[in-house]
């Protein structure tokens, strides 16, 4: 790593924590439809909990769950399916102890409008250890959460009138809201030890070994131009899927593809006449086409080579990856030669075409030298569906790592920068004000 950002940042070993209540930020948005899917992100924080523990502190907890708030109406639905509930008595199973989850009042189509003075109560069982910790409701159940203004800053100072120290473990939250931005500002901050280590990796992308490889897909193109475009200029090979191969595939070729927008083709010319002169992007030479975006019926789909796409001619739905892309011989090479290998992609339109996922992650596999980030929930649990012995193999693999937030990958990617999100500046502002 090239930068040591723990000098930069203020980090949790440096906190005075014994007899403080510390309020937590994490990033446990796990849930849906109140169950959670896959509890990775909240395994990832349990070192900086007990860490807090094992020094002494009381531990409050805090994260965001879904998306309550409208954003055309601005009206927040606070119900079971983004309850943190779940999470907390996840937690109580993991450390055998009581987290307590408070309800505060909830005004129709505004959510919590504040933390009222009965919480007192709960803060002083914390103290006297009659409950191991609190998990506090949705943070994006309560109003000030996401508003800016004076709603946002009387949030974050009802959130440090309950707490000491504030931690924010909660590197996939990259947005600057009150629970992970303005509190910052007004209590001692610091860094969580996850927080750290996906820094830590994350300046592995922004800084790589060479040859360096991205693989890099989505459903949307308009929503990735910035950090493609981003990583375009650091990589030496760039590998495309989903809907942005589509779309890349549509302006290259001059050709139509079922779902792909002439706004986001107009959009991929750009990056297509760049990569005449850089060649950089190296095309999967085998897609599957389908006749519907429905099941993976027998007759309705077939696989494509790219060499065969005629120009002015319209296609189907283009769905996965034939597997044996990644035989062919100038994508094995490119993979087997990399020594950072940078993963953020879905080939497939899941749950139904998942073949080029599957061969992608095995593929990777191969190169035993290279250092292999993934990046994005949708990515992960790819990987850990499709290939679950070799992702339960990987999990002590050096060689590997996994980000609990692919967005936040991508934003720093796109500023080209591990510090350069508004909850990470922060930290280093309330480092220079509170800590030195």
């Amino acid at each position: 790593m090239k930068k040591n950002n723990n000098n930069i940042l203020p980090v949790i070993q440096d906190a005075q924590l014994a007899d403080k209540v510390v309020l937590v930020r994490v990033d446990h948005n796990v849930v849906k439809d109140g169950i959670i899917r896959d509890p990775y992100r909240i395994d990832r924080t349990i070192g900086t909990l007990y860490h807090i523990v094992e020094k002494g502190g009381r531990i409050i907890l805090m994260s965001h769950v879904g998306r309550p708030k409208n954003k055309k109406t601005g009206e927040i639905a606070c119900d079971t399916a983004t309850s943190t509930k779940p999470i907390a008595s996840y937690i109580e199973r993991k450390l055998h102890t009581k987290i307590y989850v408070p309800e505060f009042r909830i005004e129709n189509k505004r959510g919590i409008t504040g933390i009222d003075t009965s919480f007192n109560l709960a803060i002083n069982d914390l103290k006297r250890r009659k409950i191991g910790g609190i998990y506090l409701p949705n943070t994006r159940w309560f109003e000030g959460e996401e508003s800016k203004g004076d709603k946002g800053d009387a949030f974050a100072l009802q959130l440090a009138g309950i707490a000491d120290v504030f931690v924010n473990d909660a590197f996939g939250s990259w947005q600057p809201h009150a629970s992970t931005y303005h509190i910052a500002k007004i209590l001692p901050a610091y860094a969580g030890f996850l927080m750290q280590e996906e820094i830590q990796h994350l300046d592995q992308v922004l800084n790589p070994e060479r040859p360096f490889v991205a693989v890099v897909a989505g459903a949307k193109y308009d929503t990735k131009i910035g950090p493609l475009n981003e990583l375009y200029k650091q990589v030496d090979h760039l590998i495309l899927g989903g809907v942005i191969y589509n779309t890349y595939l549509s302006a290259k070729y001059n050709v139509r593809i079922a779902g792909v927008s002439e706004e986001d083709i107009e959009a991929a010319k750009q990056l297509v006449s760049l990569d005449r002169e850089k060649n950089k992007i190296v095309e999967l030479p085998h897609i599957v086409e389908a006749d519907n975006m429905g099941e993976k019926v027998e007759g309705q789909y077939r696989t494509l080579k790219v060499d065969d796409l005629a120009q002015g001619k319209s296609y189907g739905y283009i769905l996965d990856i034939d597997r044996r892309s990644f035989s062919d011989q100038a994508v094995a090479d490119v993979f087997n030669s990399a020594k950072t290998i940078f993963v953020n992609a879905v080939m497939g339109y899941t749950p139904h075409f998942t073949e080029g996922s599957e061969a992608l992650d095995r593929t990777i596999d191969q190169n035993r030298d290279a250092w292999k980030l993934y990046g994005g929930g949708d990515t992960l649990q790819e990987f850990k569906s499709l290939c679950p012995g070799l992702y339960l193999a990987v999990q002590d693999d050096a060689m590997y790592y996994f980000f609990t937030g692919g967005g936040a990958v991508l934003k720093a990617i796109e500023q080209n920068e591990a510090l350069g999100m508004e909850p990470l500046k922060a930290l280093i502002e309330n480092k220079k004000n509170f800590q030195e």
